[in-house]
Formats: C-alpha cells, structure tokens, sequence
C-alpha cells in the first residue's frame, strides 16, 4: 500500500503448499511484494489421498509464479514440476548443477514410467478412469527440462529485484542443497534445509553449516528418531546369506539416485573383505544406471561434494555388477536362477520395474526382500515392514512368503542431525518451521527444538500462510 511520499513492500510471506503434515509432496510458495516463487516443486506420494492432490489444480495460476528453486532432485521435491510446466509456468527453474544433471534423468523417466502405468492400466482393466491417463508424459518431462538454471554452490544470486538465494552443500543425494532467501527490503533471510544428509554418509560430505537464518523451514522426516550407528553389516549379511543358501533371489527396492549408490557401497565392501559370497548383481533401473554415471563420473574428477578419501577411486570394484536398461532384460532377470541380487526402484515399492519382480518372486520362502530406508505411510513398503501377508500390486493381490529384512540405509539426517544442523545457524534464528515429516515426527522435532534451544517452533499446516517480518 501507499502513503504520501512513502512506498511500503508488504512484507514476505510463507505458503506451505506441500510437506506440509506429510513427507511428501515439497511445495513451498515465498511472496515478496514484487514477484513470487515456489520452493520445490513435488510429487505426492504414498497413500491414495496424497496421490490425488497432483490432480488438483494449482493454488495460484501457474503463471503468477516468476521462478521455482529446488533444493534436490528426488521426485518429492521436483517431480511435480512437468505437470506445473504443462498448466502455464515458463518461468526459470534454478538449481546447482548436480540437481540439474539427476533431474534431466528423473522427470523424464517419471514421465515415462507414468505413461507405462496409465496403459498397463488400461490393458488390464483395474483403473477406475476410463481411460487411464498418465499424470505427464515424458515429452511434457523433457519440455520442463529446458526451463533449469544451473547455480554453484555458494554463489549469491539475486532471481528477482531484491531477492537473493544462495545454495548450501546438504550431502542428501549430489547436487543437495539447502537454500537460503535474502529478501533485501525488510533484510530477512529464510533458510529451507530442502532434505539434509547424514554425517556418516560414505560418499558425500555432510551439511554445510546455515550461517545466518532469521527464519528456518526444517525437514522432519526423521524428527522422532535417532539412526542406529552401527554397520549395516548384519542385516545385509543375512540377507545375502538367505538367497545364498536357498538359491533364491533377493530384491532390494532402492531409490534410484544415492541409495542405489549406498547399498553397493555397503556390498561391495562386504565381498571385498570376503564376507559375503561373491554372486550376480543387477541394477535394473535405465535411471539408477544413468545415475550411477554421474556418481562414478563426480568421484573421478574429485567433485568437492565427494569425501576426500573415495576422490579418485573405481566405485564397486569387487561386485559382479550387471547393468540392465531394456525392458527385455529386466524381464529375462524373473527367468534366471539364484543366488542373485536386484536392485530395483522404486525405494518405497510404489512403482516401477520392481513391482515385477516382487509380483514374480515375494511368494516364495526361498526369496527375500531387503528394505534400505525410511517407508512412508501408505506404500507397499510400510506394508512389507509391518508384516503384511498380502500386497496389492498390478491390480492383484499376491501372497507374502518371502524372507523381509530390513536395514537402516537412508539418506535423511536424524534428530540428532538435525539439531546439530539446527546449532549451526549464528545468530540463533526467531522462528523454525517444521514441516516434511509425518506429524508425530514433526511434534517430536519441535518438542527437541525447544528442549535443547529454547526458541518458536511450530508445524505449519497444509496451506497456512505466515508473515516474516519482525
């Protein structure tokens, strides 16, 4: 609004759009009184709900959005933005350039796996929709692509007249980032953690310190729980020991991007101090070959994402890897004998090559799965880690008898992680907004906030709105 003589900018302005209340779906909308712009652009995952809010149309018309900031490129976090591309944005899409080079491999295969689906689908006849259509297309995938901007990290820029984003190492999944949004008028700084890695992860470097952030919006996935930190020597062990022994196969659903990487990490050391047979190894995902690519590239050339000890190296020297990208190799896999492994996305059983293969190998007790990470509410990977005797799967339901194991691979920081992230910030922030969690683990977060720091922490609701000014 105007006075006489004076112009007044309304002040910044948060819209949590999605995360928020779920671990899903990252949308985060920053208005500042000359333009607006959306932090992560996610897919809804899990459970049908959640996955339903991608049909819905956008809160605002896309075209009021002036540019979109990711902080990485998993789908929770930038899979929404071919359909946002589609509906009307054309503005730019900045990223580091390790988020850029990932997401030129997911969104066009999500695109591509959603239209598999739409028309498997519609040739079995279990969707509900008349046709089934898929959410976008991989062509709507590549058109979005040529929106990206790539920004290093560590480098200031200003997207708009008075706002500034400075990108910050996360080591969640390479190009991870937090970002920070300097709105110069009112001199507030907003720090989104995007999602931050772990200490302990062993290819990447752990966060960067956040510096100055009057404002801090917090991931949660693991707000409630703190990672065991031991080797995850004994659950793979049993788990390779199980197929080893009944000639069975083990089917590892695993992101595409990092924990692919971190599972073979783990094997591969595992067969080179002999302490698991040496057998057969499939990565059967076209994205987590191409992903691996661009890990095995980034670890050559000594990328300052990478710890300094693994710059350099060969990745997996010691694993008998095979490497399957067409479909009909992933299929002659279900034909081939055991012992063996198949790594498979997706991580959390929700779609994809590996609903193949668990559709063709969980009801035998010679089998066995091996979940490596967090499972959200809702998929078929919760499913399995409860217990479930049934799973529902190509629009049948198949009998649970194979062997579930279970290790702690993920890639998300803990609360002690978080905290300590937290501790980084100097001055000390006024406000913490916890979001992308499951609600018990975001109360549990804000719960330790208070306890260990004493400062304002709340979990923001699905669409609630806050000022940033003082």
């Amino acid at each position: 609004m105007r006075t006489e003589g004076t112009s007044v900018t309304p002040a910044p302005v948060l819209t949590f759009l999605g995360g928020a209340g779920s671990v899903t779906g990252s949308k985060t909308m920053f208005d500042i009184g000359n333009g607006r712009v959306l932090v992560d652009c996610g897919l809804f995952q899990g459970h049908k709900s959640l996955r339903l809010q991608n049909w819905a149309p956008f809160p605002v018309p896309p075209q009021s959005l002036d540019a979109v900031i990711l902080t990485h490129a998993h789908l929770d976090h930038c899979g929404y933005l071919p359909r946002l591309a589609r509906s009307g944005f054309t503005g730019p899409v900045y990223c580091t350039p390790g988020t850029r080079e990932l997401a030129e491999i997911i969104l066009p295969d999500s695109g591509h796996l959603q239209e598999e689906e739409a028309r498997f689908a519609n040739r079995k006849g279990y969707s509900k929709h008349d046709p089934a259509e898929p959410l976008y297309t991989k062509q709507d995938a590549l058109d979005s692509l040529n929106l990206l901007r790539s920004v290093p990290y560590d480098h200031p820029r200003e997207i708009l007249d008075g706002l500034v984003v400075t990108w910050r190492r996360t080591g969640h999944i390479l190009g991870a980032a937090t970002v920070s949004l300097h709105s110069t008028e009112h001199d507030v700084v907003t720090v989104f953690s995007g999602d931050l890695g772990r200490s302990t992860h062993p290819i990447l470097l752990p966060p960067a310190p956040i510096g100055r952030a009057d404002v801090v919006v917090c991931e949660s996935t693991y707000g409630d729980e703190k990672h065991a930190h031991i080797e995850p020597d004994a659950a793979l062990s049993a788990a390779i020991n199980h197929i080893v022994d009944s000639g069975g196969v083990l089917i590892v659903p695993a992101f595409a991007v990092d924990r692919t990487e971190v599972v073979l990490w783990h094997l591969d050391r595992l067969v080179a101090e002999n302490r698991i047979p040496d057998i057969p190894i499939f990565v059967d995902s076209p994205m987590a070959c191409r992903a691996l690519d661009v890990y095995r590239k980034e670890v050559d050339s000594g990328s300052p994402e990478i710890r300094p000890e693994v710059r350099g190296r060969d990745l997996f020297p010691s694993l008998r890897l095979t490497e399957t990208v067409s479909v009909e190799e992933s299929m002659a896999l279900n034909d081939r004998a055991g012992p063996m492994v198949i790594l498979s996305a997706s991580g959390m059983a929700t779609g994809g090559r590996v609903l193949h293969h668990l559709a063709h190998h969980i009801g035998s007790r010679d089998n066995a799965v091996l979940l490596v990470g967090f499972q959200a509410p809702g998929t078929r990977g919760e499913a399995l880690r409860n217990g479930a005797r049934e799973l529902k799967m190509l629009g049948k339901y198949f009998t649970v008898a194979a062997e579930i194991f279970t290790v702690d691979l993920s890639a998300h920081a803990d609360r002690a992680d978080l905290l300590d992230w937290l501790g980084t910030a100097q001055p000390t922030p006024r406000m913490v907004y916890v979001n992308h969690g499951e609600p018990e683990a975001s109360a549990a977060l804000v719960r330790a906030i208070d306890n260990r720091f004493g400062l304002r922490s709340v979990v923001p609701r699905p669409g609630e709105r806050v000022r940033l000014d003082q």
